[in-house]
Parts: structure tokens; C-alpha cells; sequence
């Protein structure tokens, strides 16, 4: 009763132990998984698919957990076990020993062939997940577009060519599995057929008693019982091996935005903004930007201006300092943005994304993720500002309800006033507005229009248009044509020049027209 006391609370302590580091360790791999991929530059994200970094946040931290919460017990202790057996067996009779011990050879051999080509379908099998993990998060995300064109049959016959692969990997690893515990069971057979045999020619020639060859035979067969376990381990160990590649591939990538050692916090910046001959590319040589050079004061309305892949976008994303340029500088309030300290530099700047990106929590947490610490009256004030209020307070819970993943039970008006709430939460220095009326409709353009005006009073700010509205209310307008600032004035000074901008507005209102007169003939 004592022993099975003793044995019982051991027990426990083992598997309380053993699952607590195991948690642990999966707990500490996606903390520190996570945070490393928010380090990682955009360059990164566009170059890979969700769905796979989603694998190895989820489906590789829990193999490496469940190797050491199931299977590290097992793993240290059956070698001690084989040890001491080996130990006594030679003690009893090191001929049979022998025997005994070179029939491992060929258990080894099996084991180490079962480890490596487990190790080869194994990651061959996880990045088949994550394939299955990109198409289902695609498709989910782009489930309108797919029941619009009546393409569910096939998005379903592509997930299900995908998951086939991962069928036959997984089939292929269990077959070699199989084959290995086969293989043991026949090395053991063979063992304990030699220990019979040579024991029994030892008996007869009266070098040892029957009792000594059934303690051996004893011995042989619990010894093969922790090798067929260690058989069984090798593919978990496999599993979590590659796993642990996995995860090392994202972990040994180096941000590609970094703070200097001796960089500063950016504070109560004024808002002046200096690029000087900067040019940038994505890593494929073609410069999206190229020398591009121009000076924004404090509290200056700038308007952004050109053709799709001008390079607009990419001084926005420079200036946020989510990409690093090739050649030049950008300086804020004279400094060189890279002594900044990078989080506090973008703290320091506001947001309005041109797709009003929501997060899938109430009304009251998206317009407070601007500034964390935002009590309800800062957070009502700011949708009041935003001509958001109204429509906040006819919803069901108002400020406490939920809407959809990225605002999708909201309408692009709704998700707009929003975002610019967010935006005046912050109360920035430095304003970025992305093509702010993109896609909205002619009722929620003027509350938009004066929401942004609140918005814009007292910083500087940089928006990117297509209209010609907000230019003309602009103190600078640059226009940009192939990555090169080719024109900068004023609305007016700009149209009295007979370059790209004037015929950009020349354009622009010859379309307005047209359909004006369209309107009137209809």
C-alpha cells in the first residue's frame, strides 16, 4: 500500500510537471513567435501567405508542447532503463550480452531510416497545412466574391486537392511508422530466438542453469518492450523536429526596421517634414521612388496627387518608417526619422487607412484602439467630432456593440467616420489620410468632408486624392508621375501652369461634366 501510495503521488508530480513545462513552453514560443512577426517589416508579410505563419504559430509551438508535456519522461527514462539491463545481462552471461547487443545494430539503423524520411513527409505534411490554412482563410475573407461568381464548387474542389496531399503525407508517415514497428518486432523475435538457442546449447554443456537462460529470456523481451516505445517517439520527435525548424526560419529573420543604439523618444514633435533626395524600391530594382525632394511646415495641408503607382503610397509608408529608403533622408522636426525611436515615431502620427480597417470588437474598443487609455468622454467626444455619433447611438448596444470582423455590418461610410474618430482620439501632430472618400456615397461625403476638416485644424497633414475638392483646399500640392515629385504649388498656382496637374483637373472635371449632362439627359 505504500509503494502504491508513493507510486500514485509520484505520478501526479510527473504529469503536473511535465504538462506545465509543456504549456509553458508552447505559451513562451507564440509570445515570443508574435512578437518577433510584429518586429518584421511589410516586405515580409507581402512576400508570404497567412495562412502559413498561422500554422506555425498554432499547429508547430503545439508539437514542440506535446512532445515535452506527453513524451520527455519517456525519453529520458527508457535509455536508463536499456542501460541498466544491458548491465545485468552482461553480469549474468556477456556472451548472450553480446548476442543481445548486436542486435541493436540493425534496430538502430531501422530507427535512424524511420527518423529521417518521417522528418522529410512530416514537413512536407505541415506545409501542406499551411497551404489549407491560406485557402480557408482566403476564401472566408473573399466569401462574397466567390458567392457572386458562383465559384464555391470550385474553391471547394481546390481545398479539396490540397487536402488530399495532406491525406497521402500523412498515410505515407503512418505506413512508415508501421513498417518500423514491424521491423522491431522481428529483431526482437530474432533476439530472443538466439538467446533460446545459444542458452539452451550453454545449459546442456553445463555452463548455465535454466534459471539463468528465463531471466534473460526476461530481461530480452522487456527490453524490446522501451525500444518499440522509443520507435513509436521517433516519428513525435520527428514531428516536433521539423517543427522547430519551422519556427527558427521566422525567429532567425532579422526586422528589417531597427532602432539605432542610440535613438530617441519622439515627443510633442511640431510636425515638419523634409524629404531629400529619396529613392526606394521594393527589392526588385524598379525604384518606386527616385530622388524625390520637398518640405511640409508645421500645421501645412498636404495633398498628394498622380496616377496609380506614382509612388504616393510609398512616402506614406516611408514617412511611417515601415520601409527604410535605398538613398536619401527623411527628416521630422530636423531629425533623421531613423534616430527616432520607431514605435514612439508612430505614435506620434495618425491614420486614416483608405480601407477603414476594423477590428472585430465593439464600436467603444475600435475607436479607443487609437489611444488605449481613452475614458468614455474622450471616446464619445471623438465620434461626436466625426459625425459618428449619430448612427453609433441607433445601433443595439451603441458604444458596446460588436461589429463584424473588419466593420463588415457596418456600411463604408459608417467604417470611415469611425477610423477618422480613431484618428482625432490620438490627437497626433502629424495626420495621414489615404484617399479618405474612396467608395463612399454622396450622403456620408459631406459629414466625411467636415469630420476631416476637425481632424486636419492645427496639424500637418498628408492625404492622398484623386478628387480635386480637397487639393484645392491643400496649402501644397505635390504631384508625382513615375516615383518623381514633377510639379509642388498651390491649387491655383499649380492650374495656371500647363503641366501634369492642370491636365489631371482638365481631365477631371471633363468626366464631371460628362456626367453632369448625362444626369440631365437621363
Amino acid at each position: 500500500m505504500g509503494l502504491a501510495l508513493l507510486q500514485a503521488a509520484g505520478s501526479y508530480v510527473q504529469i503536473f510537471c511535465t504538462s506545465r513545462i509543456g504549456y509553458e513552453i508552447a505559451y513562451g514560443l507564440r509570445r515570443e513567435l508574435f512578437t518577433h512577426l510584429q518586429s518584421l517589416s511589410l516586405s515580409f508579410f507581402n512576400r508570404g501567405r497567412s495562412g502559413e505563419v498561422l500554422t506555425k504559430l498554432t499547429a508547430d509551438t503545439t508539437a514542440l508542447s506535446e512532445l515535452f508535456r506527453d513524451s520527455m519522461v519517456e525519453l529520458m527514462t527508457h535509455p536508463l532503463v536499456l542501460a541498466g539491463m544491458f548491465a545485468l545481462m552482461f553480469a549474468l552471461n556477456w556472451q548472450l550480452g553480446l548476442i543481445v547487443l548486436a542486435t541493436l545494430v540493425p534496430l538502430y539503423f531501422a530507427l535512424f531510416h524511420l527518423f529521417r524520411h518521417i522528418k522529410v513527409s512530416v514537413r512536407t505534411q505541415r506545409a501542406q497545412e499551411g497551404k489549407i490554412a491560406s485557402r480557408i482563410s482566403e476564401a472566408l475573407a473573399s466569401v462574397a466574391l466567390v458567392q457572386a461568381f458562383g465559384r464555391g464548387e470550385y474553391e471547394a474542389e481546390l481545398f479539396d486537392a490540397e487536402s488530399a496531399r495532406t491525406r497521402d503525407e500523412s498515410v505515407r508517415a503512418a505506413r512508415m511508422e508501421a513498417a518500423a514497428a514491424r521491423t522491431i518486432e522481428i529483431i526482437s523475435a530474432v533476439g530472443k530466438w538466439a538467446v533460446v538457442l545459444v542458452g539452451s546449447v550453454q545449459v546442456l554443456n553445463g555452463r548455465m542453469t535454466p534459471g539463468d537462460v528465463l531471466i534473460f529470456w526476461g530481461y530480452v523481451g522487456k527490453m524490446y518492450k522501451p525500444m518499440r516505445t522509443l520507435s513509436r517517439l521517433s516519428t513525435k520527435f520527428s514531428r516536433a523536429t521539423v517543427s522547430g525548424e519551422r519556427i527558427s526560419e521566422i525567429l532567425e529573420i532579422e526586422p528589417g526596421i531597427k532602432d539605432a543604439p542610440d535613438a530617441i523618444e519622439a515627443r510633442n514633435l511640431r510636425g515638419e517634414i523634409v524629404f531629400e533626395h529619396v529613392s526606394f524600391d521594393y527589392g526588385d530594382g524598379v525604384h518606386v521612388l527616385k530622388d524625390a525632394s520637398f518640405t511640409v511646415r508645421p500645421g501645412q495641408r498636404v495633398a498628394l496627387v498622380g496616377a496609380s503607382g506614382a509612388g504616393k503610397s510609398t512616402i506614406v509608408c516611408l514617412l511611417l518608417r515601415l520601409f527604410d529608403p535605398q538613398d536619401g533622408s527623411i527628416r521630422v522636426d530636423g531629425l533623421d526619422i531613423r534616430r527616432y525611436v520607431c514605435e514612439s515615431l508612430r505614435r506620434e502620427i495618425g491614420v486614416v487607412p483608405q480601407d477603414s480597417i476594423l477590428l472585430g470588437a465593439t464600436v467603444k474598443e475600435n475607436i479607443a484602439y487609437g489611444k488605449r487609455d481613452a475614458h468614455m468622454g474622450e471616446i464619445v467626444a471623438a465620434a461626436e467630432a466625426a459625425n459618428a455619433h449619430e448612427f453609433i447611438s441607433r445601433l443595439e448596444r451603441g458604444y458596446d456593440t460588436v461589429i463584424g470582423e473588419r466593420g463588415a455590418t457596418l456600411s463604408g461610410g459608417q467604417r470611415q467616420r469611425i477610423a477618422i474618430a480613431r484618428a482625432l482620439i490620438r490627437n497626433a501632430p502629424l495626420l495621414i489620410l489615404d484617399e479618405p472618400m474612396t467608395g463612399i456615397d454622396a450622403e456620408s461625403e459631406q459629414k466625411i468632408r467636415e469630420a476631416l476638416r476637425r481632424l486636419m485644424a492645427g496639424k500637418t497633414c498628408i492625404f492622398i486624392t484623386h478628387d480635386l475638392e480637397m487639393p484645392a483646399e491643400a496649402d501644397l500640392v505635390l504631384v508625382l508621375d513615375e516615383g518623381r515629385v514633377v510639379e509642388q504649388g498651390t491649387h491655383r498656382e499649380l492650374l495656371k501652369r500647363h503641366g501634369h496637374y492642370r491636365q489631371r483637373a482638365e481631365s477631371r472635371a471633363g468626366d464631371q461634366a460628362a456626367r453632369e449632362f448625362s444626369a440631365r439627359l437621363a
